[in-house]
């Protein structure tokens, strides 16, 4: 009897906390593994296989051979970061931006994502989220107790197969539906991850209106910010007339430079926003690697000196990129797919609908893109993620048919992906 209510407590106690119920499942755990196979091309995952720069690379290892370098730093942000942020920034936002008060480094954008919804959102708060968003934005808000509003984007009436990414748009009698007086905040994410869409002036002061009638607070994702292709523009929403101070920004040294493995990220907006988020961090992880800091520091004032000139890597990587974009589009339609363009970042959203491969034999509790990609990857050795992932239950049948393709890739990989697409339709075993 005492055996059996031990055993009963202890099944209690090792119960997990009700903050992280039902947010088990990840889309990264599930297909990371599975594309694991070096056989398989990988164009799931959003990581580059393209070298970064080496100065960033030398960067570190001198860094690492300072022995000062090698402990602790400020826990808030390594000096000589927070000064080329606020240096680089200071020139984007044109205003002066506070290196102690202003910025927050993090563990990579996911940290800055976490303290600013553990730092500003409370229990009972509403959180307004666009689909399709980044997978983490519904569990951490979740996590802080708040509950995730979702309004899509959706794609304009078109008979043309040429679709591009900011052929998705709000409507704006939904969004403005969406705010109420629990409206603590709404996350953007520009350029939008997995579609690729840069909101435009209009679409953002849309926004920015109804922030400010409501007096809510803006969480805008920009870890893309600066792979815009030719045409477009990236627009801050902080730079908006009353947006400042209800805005954080967040963007990512590993989209910057290449090095997602280097984790660091940082929160960009006004002191008495930031000093909230600098108290989680504190709390939690306390500061970050310092080499790291250091060369990426190093990196961006290399670049703020050739902010004016077009070989400036900020500005020569997307001119490789868009190479590479429209080599993966053509290869896709092509096969007989529909992608849709993107306007910046290194992701393709893809509609395969076309094909209509009859996946009737695999299991039903999975959206069809699910049961896709998990397809594609054993009969075709090529891999992508489910566009499912980022979105509601209540929109997957609007994103079931579209798979996400990631191009930062060697010219070697996006090959190996050519000839499998080229075949496509030989050999198929459904």
């Amino acid at each position: 009897m005492c055996l059996f209510f031990n055993l009963q407590m202890a099944s209690f106690r090792h119960k997990p906390s009700k903050r992280i119920e039902g947010l088990d499942k990840n889309v990264w755990v599930a297909f990371t593994s599975v594309a694991a196979d070096p056989s398989i091309v990988n164009l799931g995952q959003g990581f580059p296989d393209i070298p970064p720069p080496q100065y960033i690379k030398e960067g570190l290892a001198k860094a690492a051979a300072v022995d000062q370098m090698n402990q602790y730093t400020r826990g808030f942000g390594h000096p000589s970061l927070v000064k080329a942020l606020s240096q680089v920034y200071g020139m984007v936002y044109g205003r002066d931006i506070d290196r102690f008060k202003e910025i927050l480094v993090t563990v990579g954008a996911y940290g800055s994502l976490f303290s600013t919804m553990q730092a500003l959102v409370d229990e009972g708060d509403e959180v307004i989220i666009i689909e399709p968003f980044y997978d983490c934005y519904v569990p951490m808000v979740q996590m802080a107790g708040a509950k995730p509003i979702l309004i899509s984007l959706r794609l304009k009436p078109t008979k043309s197969t040429n679709i591009s990414s900011g052929d998705w748009v709000l409507d704006p009698d939904e969004l403005a539906s969406k705010f109420s007086p629990k409206t603590k905040a709404i996350i953007i994410n520009t350029p939008n991850n997995p579609l690729g869409k840069i909101f435009n002036r209009e679409e953002l002061q849309m926004i920015a209106d109804l922030c400010i009638k409501h007096d809510t607070l803006c969480f805008s994702d920009e870890v893309y910010e600066w792979l815009v292709y030719k045409g477009h523009q990236h627009i801050k929403i902080a730079s908006l007339p009353g947006m400042w101070d209800r805005t954080i920004t967040i963007g990512s040294a590993g989209k910057t430079f290449g090095v997602t493995g280097w984790k660091i990220g940082w929160s960009i907006g006004p002191e008495h926003l930031i000093k909230h988020l600098q108290t989680v961090m504190q709390n939690i992880l306390y500061t970050c690697p310092t080499p790291l800091q250091e060369a990426v520091a190093q990196g961006f004032q290399r670049e703020l000196k050739l902010m004016d000139d077009p070989d400036c890597y900020f500005y020569s990587l997307p001119r490789e990129l868009q190479g590479k974009r429209d080599r993966i589009a053509q290869i896709l339609r092509s096969a007989g797919m529909t992608p849709v363009v993107p306007e910046g970042g290194y992701f393709m959203i893809v509609d395969v609908s076309a094909l209509n491969v009859d996946l009737s034999h695999m299991r039903d509790d999975e959206p069809y893109d699910y049961k896709f990609v998990k397809w594609m990857i054993k009969e075709k050795k090529l891999a992508a993620i489910p566009v499912t992932a980022f979105c509601g239950d209540a929109s997957k049948p609007q994103f079931e048919k579209y798979i996400r393709f990631c191009f930062i890739k060697q010219d070697g990989t996006l090959d190996a992906a050519e000839e499998i697409l080229k075949n496509w339709n030989k050999d198929t075993s459904v």
